[in-house]
Order: structure tokens, then C-alpha cells, then sequence
């Protein structure tokens, strides 16, 4: 089990670790990948730019899966991180040592929040637009975001505050007058009603369905109005991610063919070998299979099939959850099925992070923010981070 995939000498009284999504200049950056191995990157990420201008240092890069696909970081080039037989999180097993306040990482198919709530840490997916993504490993641009997990609410809310704010070089960057809604001291209207939707709570294990009890129970104890409502539709949103997730996947992998940087086979005999051994013997089976759904979706038999009913199916579930909060302020869902995975767990079903992103989907597909504490993931409407760290704060 390997957390760090490189260190760095700090005096900065605040230290941060960054997942090996993020671009450094100082450490190398390989998305977990052999691909990647060794990658030295020219600039950094606006993220790190912005914890280290805030007085913030970097004190290294934590393991993540093979671009962050999976479901915890075991796919990882340089192991699967596991304590006792369980699969855990590089970065939240960095921030167990305490050697970092919080972990800065890229999220894009739920592994920040699942590790969160199976730590019981706390982590925030806060409003598509609002963090710059300049300098992260694209993989899923529609969808992916840059979090933060710490212990606690408070560390978690302080470094949000740093990396908020409007980029010129991310394209999909929001204005600064939105950003600037998510910075605390702008305050929060208060969570009173909350939706917890059925289709998502019904097959978890107890561990996980005690978790979510135990929030529903501390919220109405705190006066917010808990109803289970049934909503078949965010179910969907997992068919429809995992369809733009691996179809955009395929294009921003595409880049690494063994010709500019990165690994490069060693068995080739003409343009044809070089691109398709490189690619073959660097990536691995997750990946590989990402890889060919995505273009298989892209094909001109299925693109109106599957890629475009996909981003209909976006639309329909932004739709659906503008009209629900309408009625509730948050919704209440698991972040995952298990309290723990086990590495039987994959072997037995390669595939599961395919599956188990039925929880984190929804507001990856969207774009909605999440927080996630207690074990439980809160989701409410865009730039309402601070109203779902005040209501997380009752359960925490």
C-alpha cells in the first residue's frame, strides 16, 4: 500500500495533501496510472496555486485508482490502499496520521465522498463552476469537480473559502459574484425540510442504513421536516453518468499514445503497434473497459441512442430537482451501499464503481453541491454549500 506518491518539505503551519489528480510543478503527477509514471508537469493547478498564495503548503500527493474511475483508489498503479482486508482512501488515510488538515482531490465518479462517509470525515462537492480546474488530469470535464475532505466541518469550510472564486483559464469557471456565494461569511437561509428519496436508500447495508436513520432522527430533532419521497428518475442518472463519464473519458485519454510524453512501449514496428501496445500495456482493465464503452457510445449507430438520450436524461434530472426544491431545501441520500469494501468485493464484481456511483451520480451529473458527514451525503441547490455545512453540523 503505497498513500504517498510523492512528499514535499513544508515549514506552512497548515498543510494540505493533494490528490494525484492535481497538477504540481515540484512532484510528479500520474493520475495512477503507468501512463503517467514519473510525469513532471511544466505549471500547477489553480487549486494549489491558491492554498499556497493563502499561506497554505503542500506536503505531498496521495495514491489515487487509475483516473480516478473506481471506487476507492484500488486501482492505482502503485497499489491498492487497504487496512485489515478493507479497501480505504490514500488521502483520508494521509489525514488520519494528521501530516495534512485537509485533502484537495478531483472528484469524478464519487471516491472522495465514499471514502468521507466510510471515514466518517467530512467532504464537499460545492457547485460545478465555482472551483477552477485549470491543471487537473482531464477525465470527465462535464461533471468533475474539486473537493475537499477534512475532519471536520470547520477545516473543511475554511479551505473551501481559498479555493473559491472565478478563473480566465477554466473555461467553465462561473463569475465572481456567483463564487463569491459560497464564501462564509455570506451566511445561509436555513435547511427546515429535507426529501430522503426511497430508491436510494433502499438496498444499503444496516451499518449504512444506521447512518442514515441516525441523520434523519438528529435533523428532526433539530426542528427540519424529514419525508421519504419516491423518485424513480435519480436512479437513471447512474446509467446516464456512467454513459458521459466514459464517453468523454474516451476523448481526454486519447492524448496519451506514447508519442509526446509519457510511457511508451518498447514493441513497435510502425505507428499502428506503437499506439496500441503503449496504450495496452499502460492502462489497466478498468480503464480499458471505460475506455471502449465510451467509444462505442460515440459510434454513429449509437450516438443518438445513447450519448444524446444521456444528456436528455441530464436535463431531466436538473429539471427534476429544481421543481424538488421547490418544496425541500436539501435531499438526503448514502454516499454508498457498504460501510467497508473488501478486495474480494472487486474481485468479485470488476465493475462495481460502475454501479455503486447509483449514490454519487445524481449530483455529479448535475452539478448540485454535495456535503458529505455522518456518513450520509446532503445535496442541495446550486451555491447552498453553506446551508448543507449548517445542517450537516447537527449530525457531524
Amino acid at each position: 500500500m503505497k498513500l504517498y506518491t510523492a512528499k514535499s518539505d513544508t515549514s506552512a503551519a497548515k498543510k494540505i495533501v493533494a490528490d494525484d489528480m492535481l497538477l504540481t510543478k515540484d512532484m510528479p503527477t500520474a493520475a495512477g496510472s503507468k501512463m503517467l509514471d514519473g510525469y513532471m508537469s511544466l505549471f500547477e493547478a489553480e487549486a494549489i496555486t491558491k492554498l499556497c498564495a493563502a499561506g497554505y503548503g503542500i506536503c505531498g500527493k496521495a495514491s489515487v485508482g487509475e483516473f480516478a474511475i473506481d471506487l476507492l483508489g484500488e486501482t492505482s498503479y502503485y497499489g491498492a490502499p487497504s487496512v485489515d482486508g478493507k479497501l480505504t482512501n490514500a488521502a483520508v488515510e494521509i489525514l488520519k496520521t494528521d501530516d495534512a488538515m485537509a485533502a484537495v482531490g478531483l472528484d469524478i465518479n464519487g471516491s472522495i465522498r465514499r471514502a468521507a462517509a466510510q471515514s466518517g470525515f467530512v467532504s464537499v462537492k460545492p457547485t460545478y463552476g465555482t472551483v477552477s480546474r485549470y491543471g487537473t488530469i482531464p477525465v470527465a470535464c462535464s461533471g468533475e469537480t474539486v473537493c475537499v475532505t477534512a475532519k471536520n466541518i470547520a477545516d473543511c469550510r475554511e479551505v473551501l473559502d481559498v479555493l473559491v472564486g472565478h478563473d480566465d483559464k477554466d473555461g467553465t469557471s462561473l463569475s465572481e459574484s456567483e463564487c463569491s456565494r459560497l464564501n462564509s461569511a455570506s451566511g445561509a437561509e436555513a435547511i427546515r425540510s429535507v426529501a430522503v428519496i426511497s430508491e436510494l436508500s433502499a438496498d444499503i447495508d444496516d451499518e449504512t442504513k444506521a447512518k442514515l436513520n441516525a441523520a434523519k432522527e438528529t435533523l428532526q430533532a433539530n426542528g427540519v421536516s424529514v419525508e421519504e419521497i419516491s423518485e424513480p428518475l435519480f436512479a437513471a442518472a447512474r446509467i446516464a453518468w456512467n454513459i458521459l463519464m466514459c464517453a468523454e473519458l474516451c476523448n481526454n485519454v486519447s492524448r496519451y499514445d506514447g508519442v509526446k510524453y509519457g510511457y511508451r512501449t518498447e514493441n513497435y514496428t510502425c505507428m499502428d503497434d506503437l499506439y496500441t501496445n503503449t496504450r495496452t500495456e499502460a492502462f489497466g482493465d478498468l480503464l480499458k473497459t471505460a475506455i471502449l464503452f465510451g467509444s462505442d457510445t460515440l459510434s454513429t449507430e449509437n450516438y443518438m441512442r445513447e450519448y444524446d438520450k444521456a444528456l436528455r436524461v441530464r436535463r431531466l434530472v436538473s429539471e427534476r430537482f429544481a421543481k424538488l426544491f421547490e418544496q425541500y431545501d436539501a435531499v438526503l441520500i448514502p454516499a454508498c451501499s457498504k460501510a467497508a469494501y473488501t478486495e474480494e468485493t472487486v474481485k468479485a464484481d470488476p465493475y462495481i464503481a460502475f454501479s455503486e456511483n447509483l449514490y454519487t451520480a445524481p449530483a455529479s451529473l448535475t452539478g448540485l453541491p454535495t456535503v458529505t458527514a455522518g456518513g450520509v451525503q446532503l445535496i442541495g441547490k446550486a451555491f447552498s454549500e453553506n446551508a448543507l455545512f449548517e445542517a450537516a453540523k447537527r449530525y457531524e
